[in-house]
């Protein structure tokens, strides 16, 4: 019974308001047979799990990501790719995974490092790197699904309940510099946390916290050129992810934890999902050999279901095919292959990232193709039948990314967004006046801190699926 109350206060305490309840999840959590405090390793390995899986998670019920770029279409029950984002509160469900399960436990973990024993001190500044940057990483996912958000009043319940919603370009300001100074810190001659992806690696999470700062800093590129620039930079300069071995990825047992999109597809018995027809038709245009890898065909071709549409019979369409079904794959949430684009994108921009757009532009498609299973020969014919087009390279990045972006939801919306290709076009039966440019706030904001969000609401020009971000300016 414990256990239930303290899910129901833990749900009825949003990311802001749940930090407000702290005491009293402390209260419950009393038990003199068994110790209070957990370990700061612990708490950093329920946060990698809840964001790394909910993130990825393909599911109605949550980021939606993977229909705000029209790349799966639904069969049977059509209203998420018809943008109705209500009746499931899928703004609410995100919104509480990343505060509540995922920045509330990092949270924790700082204030309970402090007082861990620690032989190495240098052990101890890798460990408190390596949460500043988990945490840096879940709140770029929260301002670039949101917009504005609680950033500088949130988790001090003891000095504000209603914490204020910060200014997004603030926030990200504030990233860059925190990633500066969480890079800084490093001891790369010593080992940090055990953790599920990098190991205790500091030189991999100086190249992640370093990735997260590259994609800040393009997505500022049409607001703010200049910062753009300097900040991408600076963080290539600083050393990116350079290959797959570097590239952020939680990893799944299979048995205790499984991957969420074979959660959806595989273990929940339903067949609720398949490739949209816009994905099959800019493929086949394309002659891209990874409808091979990822796709089944209906009667010797592939058919993609029409976006916000019905698409019953399930048997009458492409199916995603046995690389989306394994337990054991691993969230890849940020890439090579993503690395490589941005840096594509920003050489087309005129930044110095060490190549030209050209030949950044066939790294990336060339590790797209490595990591699903293209032959280099494959390769090779993709890229001499679809070559960067300079005078276009938003079409011919954006297009590429999208397809390369495919089982990467928020990286892909990342560069619909900001690069606005493939064009997509509203359903006709959609919920809203356009595509989805944020998420909505969640509704229980509305009851826990309500003039804030109100506040939030009326600054971004109002809290609408269609309100474009500080960035996203074209």
């Amino acid at each position: 019974m414990k256990n239930i109350i303290k899910i129901s206060l833990m749900a009825a305490c949003v990311g802001l308001g749940l930090t407000s309840c702290q005491s009293d999840l402390t209260s419950l959590n009393d038990d003199p047979k068994h110790p209070s405090i957990l370990p700061s390793e612990n708490l950093l390995a329920t946060a990698m799990y809840q964001s790394s899986y909910y993130m990825d998670n393909p599911s109605v019920n949550f980021n939606n990501y993977r229909f705000f770029t029209q790349q799966w279409a639904e069969t049977q029950y059509p209203d998420e790719t018809q943008y109705n984002l209500v009746t499931r509160n899928q703004p609410r469900n995100h919104f509480n995974r990343m505060y509540v399960y995922s920045i509330n436990n990092i949270k924790q973990a700082k204030a309970n490092l402090k007082n861990e024993v620690e032989t190495d001190e240098n052990v101890r500044t890798n460990k408190l790197a390596t949460l500043e940057i988990e945490e840096i990483f879940i709140w770029e996912n929260l301002v670039d699904t949101y917009g504005d958000v609680p950033y500088s009043e949130s988790f001090k319940p003891d000095e504000n309940l209603t914490p204020k919603y910060d200014d997004a370009k603030t926030i990200y300001l504030d990233l860059i510099k925190r990633i500066d100074a969480a890079t800084a810190m490093i001891k790369p001659s010593v080992t940090g946390y055990a953790d599920l992806v990098y190991g205790g690696n500091m030189n991999k999470w100086k190249k992640f916290a370093n990735s997260i700062k590259l994609r800040l800093g393009m997505n500022l590129a049409d607001a703010d050129p200049a910062l753009a620039q300097s900040t991408v930079e600076s963080a290539i300069a600083g050393g990116v992810i350079s290959s797959d071995d570097e590239a952020y990825k939680f990893k799944y047992d299979g048995n205790t934890f499984s991957n969420p999109v074979f959660d959806n597809l595989v273990a929940s018995n339903r067949n609720d999902f398949i490739p949209s027809e816009l994905t099959i038709k800019t493929m086949s245009t394309l002659a891209d050999p990874r409808m091979e890898v990822w796709f089944t065909k209906v009667k010797g071709v592939y058919k993609g279901g029409v976006f916000g549409e019905l698409n019953d019979p399930y048997s009458d369409f492409s199916h995603l095919g046995d690389y989306f079904r394994s337990p054991t794959t691993a969230s890849n949430l940020l890439s090579y292959a993503e690395v490589a684009f941005l840096k594509a994108e920003a050489a087309a921009r005129g930044y110095s990232v060490g190549g030209t757009a050209a030949d950044l532009y066939i790294a990336a498609v060339t590790e797209s193709m490595r990591e699903n299973g293209v032959s280099p020969a494959n390769t090779a014919t993709y890229l001499a039948a679809n070559p960067l087009n300079i005078t276009n390279w938003k079409q011919s990045i954006g297009t590429q990314a999208w397809i390369a972006m495919f089982n990467k939801g928020f990286a892909s919306w990342n560069f619909t967004r900001r690069l606005d290709y493939p064009v997509l076009v509203n359903p006709p039966k959609s919920n809203l006046s356009s595509v989805p440019y944020r998420m909505p706030y969640s509704d229980q904001e509305y009851v826990l801190n309500g003039d804030n969000v109100k506040a939030a609401a009326a600054k971004i020009g109002g809290d609408k699926a269609t309100t474009k971000l500080f960035w996203d300016k074209f």
